[in-house]
């Protein structure tokens, strides 16, 4: 291993020769209060000449205290509570050029609102390590009249000489740290988790909190936090749940069984199922959702007119389709507004979702219900709506259901177990209430389906539909946001999957689905087990089984969305179906 005085005088040796031989770096370096490796150099990245950096401080160095990742929740927090002072330190040493633009050389991931396992950086009992992506100075010169692109020597010194230290040292090293802070984010995260914990031994569903700000007015990331409304609750609705840190938390409960939530859109209806459908992740301190939470295995589920579907029963829901297509193992290019909600339902549930979440917003108005009253005069129907269905899929597959909306969810009122109103962003119970109007059922059309196949059927997929390939290149994976992944020559369009936390983690959906491929695929697994064997590797092994080379802009994913993406893949095709 070479010392960081070598590489200073590589450097100067370096400066005006061919951009190259910046190959040459490649290896690890001792910078003595950490250790900086290089294992490839990208001559063809959209920045210019880069590489990611692998940076390990030694905990002799860092000294974060155990006690602040001495669990998983806790590591998770500190890891991302670090990762987010990286990026802020990152952002303050961008460099301006002669026109006072700012032309950054360092970049690493930056985490929005949500706290996830990321690939950016890893706490150990010995070391922490970050990886950066960092864009090598090069210069551009004139040798006999003709331009040369060459090494800027000087620039990449102070690059590694001066910035990436104060970086390192600001942003890893206790000393440098809050401690209150540090113990706020990690005990915030450990809250969270304690109360999802709490949800699952209590028979409830989802947790918010009194005084959470479930509306987003101005986005995701940047929050206008003086126009919220808090969330008020019933006191007669009003739960207590012991946290380690907080103390007591009040809230509304949302118990297992079929919640219906009534309210207009702009009442705040709307903003409470965003909050519990994004309850599945933990909030950072001050977000206004550290208390809201659902249980790990909800899934929302919206209607998606114009996407593809794949052998999926969707007979619990239509008996005949006026395109001629088996409902039993429905396939299309182009699904309309009531299947493609059907077969979304079908696939959150073998993907192995127990809480499903609709909101009459985002879905098919025919798929949640249909008017009993006017049933009768338009004869025999070949569609089970949702409403017609809930009270047994409930019953039967032991599953839960929370269904929010104004004029499309009337038919639920007769067999649901819980009616809440939103009003303003006070939650009331209405159950007693509603439960006296006269609200006619919806009736099954067809109770000859079974429902048990929504569990117990499997498909196979052939792996020569998944190709992330583009011409000589083997591997083309990328999101620049939640809407889209580029996977090869698909463009795989995620809007729908709502609960895609950010571009890191809908670019690790790409690289599951390959890995996925590469492991399992081949080897005749159904795609229930496929999910169940890449979690089990993810937990196993962390992120870095699904990449040959370093990367720090991953994020760990859900099954449900991992699935949700491979059924929405152009290429998709399923090799053959069992019951």
């Amino acid at each position: 291993m070479k010392d960081k005085k070598e590489f200073y005088n590589l450097l100067s040796e370096l400066d005006g020769h061919p951009f190259a031989e910046y190959r040459q770096i490649i290896g690890d370096f001792d910078f003595s209060r950490y250790v900086i490796k290089c294992t490839n150099i990208d001559f063809e990245s959209e920045e210019g000449v880069s590489t990611i950096l692998s940076i390990r401080v030694p905990q002799t160095i860092a000294e974060i205290p155990e006690y602040l990742f001495d669990s998983p929740v806790r590591r998770t927090a500190m890891e991302d509570l670090l990762l987010r002072r990286l990026a802020t330190n990152i952002n303050r040493i961008a460099h301006y050029d002669h026109a006072g633009i700012a032309r950054r050389h360092i970049y690493s991931a930056m985490p929005n609102q949500k706290i996830l396992p990321r690939s950016a950086l890893l706490i150990t009992k010995e070391y922490i390590e970050v990886r950066v992506q960092v864009v090598l100075p090069i210069q551009q010169m004139l040798v006999d009249g003709e331009p040369l692109v060459s090494i800027d020597g000087e620039l990449a010194q102070q690059l590694f000489f001066e910035d990436l230290p104060e970086i390192v040292s600001n942003s890893l090293l206790y000393c440098n740290l809050d401690g209150t802070d540090a113990d706020d984010h990690v005990n915030t995260m450990e809250d969270a988790d304690r109360l999802r914990q709490y949800l699952g031994a209590s028979g409830m569903v989802s947790f918010v909190a009194e005084g959470s700000l479930v509306s987003r007015i101005t986005g995701e990331d940047q929050p206008d936090y003086e126009r919220m409304i808090p969330v008020e609750v019933d006191e007669g609705l009003v739960e207590e749940i012991e946290v380690p840190h907080a103390g007591s938390v009040r809230g509304v409960g949302i118990p297992s069984g079929l919640t219906l939530i009534l309210g207009e859109s702009n009442n705040g209806r709307v903003d409470l199922m965003n909050a519990i459908s994004q309850g599945i992740y933990n909030h950072i301190p001050g977000d206004g959702r550290e208390f809201s939470v659902t249980v790990a295995d909800a899934v929302s589920v919206c209607s998606e007119p114009g996407r593809s579907i794949q052998h999926v029963d969707i007979s619990a829901f239509v008996s005949e389709l006026s395109d001629g297509g088996k409902p039993s193992s429905y396939s299309t290019k182009s699904a309309g507004s009531f299947t493609s909600q059907a077969a979304s339902t079908v696939e959150a549930l073998e993907a192995g979702a127990r809480v499903l979440l609709f909101d009459e917003h985002t879905s098919s108005s025919t798929f949640l219900s249909a008017d009993a009253r006017v049933s009768p005069l338009m004869g025999t129907s070949t569609r089970n709506t949702l409403a017609a269905r809930a009270r047994q899929m409930v019953d039967e597959l032991g599953i839960s259901l929370v269904v929010a909306g104004s004029s499309l969810v009337a038919e639920f009122i007769p067999v649901a177990d819980k009616i809440l109103k939103v009003e303003n962003f006070q939650v009331t119970d209405i159950t007693e209430e509603a439960k006296q109007l006269d609200v006619v059922s919806s009736k099954v059309a067809d109770r000859s389906a079974s429902l048990s196949s929504l569990l117990s059927r499997s498909r196979w997929i052939m792996p020569s539909s998944i190709d992330p390939s583009i011409g000589r290149e083997d591997l083309v994976i990328d999101a620049d946001g939640v809407d889209y992944l580029q996977f090869g020559r698909s463009i795989v369009e995620l809007d729908a999957i709502r609960q895609i936390a950010d571009a890191d983690q809908a670019r690790a959906i790409g690289y599951v689905l390959y890995y996925a491929k590469l492991r399992y695929m081949d080897e005749g697994y159904p795609l229930r087990e496929i999910l169940d064997l890449v979690d089990r590797d993810l937990s196993n092994e962390g992120l870095n089984a699904l990449v040959r080379d370093p990367r720090g802009d991953l994020a760990r994913p859900r099954r449900y969305e991992v699935a949700a993406t491979l059924n929405r893949l152009p290429a998709f095709r399923v090799s053959h179906v069992t019951d």
